[in-house]
């Protein structure tokens, strides 16, 4: 993994009054984006094996208080879709049971997850405004992307591929309504802004993901413990000065 630079500097987040877009991406406004280092790639499932090898699931320290007693309750101790059978990991895909593979990015994992990772690696999420100016930068949003039966799995990062839209990728910002905010009229009041407790946000895209969604200022959203979504992690910096 390499870092890339976001230079400070004065931003506009959001979308623009072209073209649709949901109630939640408006209004586009200004934000100020200071120093930091976005991670080129994704985290891969050779590091996530890295941080469970090295006992996080047991270690108190990396984890939210409400992250530890989601681990106590449930008895979490990897990725959702992972298993370890005859001393090796394996992943339950969509194509089923294979060998984990570890160039691939690790996904189906939580807010909790993510969040003690980066701990754990040194690291931290980044912001949503952060990952929306990183994307600015480097357009990878593909609307035309067909459907492909054999592509319904994210695939290793490639030389120049910065997989904005390989996962769905955790950011540290709760899911709250940009300034000016107003919901649509009626029963689409309900649509975004209802939801704007408790969860936080996660932008770019996965094979999932109609072509049509795929746009910088998109905001998923979801709880700190679901992890059924293809989801994963994007590492952030703050840069020293």
């Amino acid at each position: 993994m390499n870092w890339i630079d976001i230079e400070p500097g004065i931003q506009s987040i959001g979308a623009r009054d072209e073209g649709f877009a949901y109630d939640n991406e408006r209004p586009a406004h200004t934000v100020f984006i200071d120093s930091a280092l976005m991670g080129s790639r994704l985290v891969s499932n050779q590091e996530y094996q890295a941080f469970i090898e090295d006992g996080a699931y047991e270690n108190v320290s990396l984890w939210l208080s409400e992250a530890w007693d989601w681990i106590l309750d449930e008895g979490v101790r990897h990725p959702l879709y992972w298993q370890k059978k005859e001393g090796a990991w394996r992943e339950f895909t969509l194509h089923g049971w294979s060998e984990l593979d570890p160039s691939l990015p690790v996904s189906h994992v939580n807010y909790f997850e993510a969040n003690a990772f980066a701990r754990w690696s040194g690291a931290r999420l980044p912001t949503e405004q952060e990952w929306e100016v990183f994307a600015g930068v480097h357009r990878e949003m593909d609307r035309g992307r067909g459907f492909d039966l054999n592509a319904l799995h994210p695939k290793a990062a490639g030389k120049h591929d910065v997989q904005l839209t390989s996962l769905w990728q955790w950011t540290s910002s709760s899911y709250a309504p940009y300034p000016g905010f107003k919901p649509l009229a009626g029963n689409l009041a309900e649509y975004n802004g209802k939801f704007m407790v408790n969860q936080y946000v996660l932008r770019g895209g996965s094979y999932a993901t109609p072509p049509d969604h795929l746009r910088g200022s998109y905001r998923n959203f979801f709880p700190t413990s679901a992890r059924w979504q293809f989801s994963g992690i994007r590492l952030a910096k703050t840069k020293d000065n």
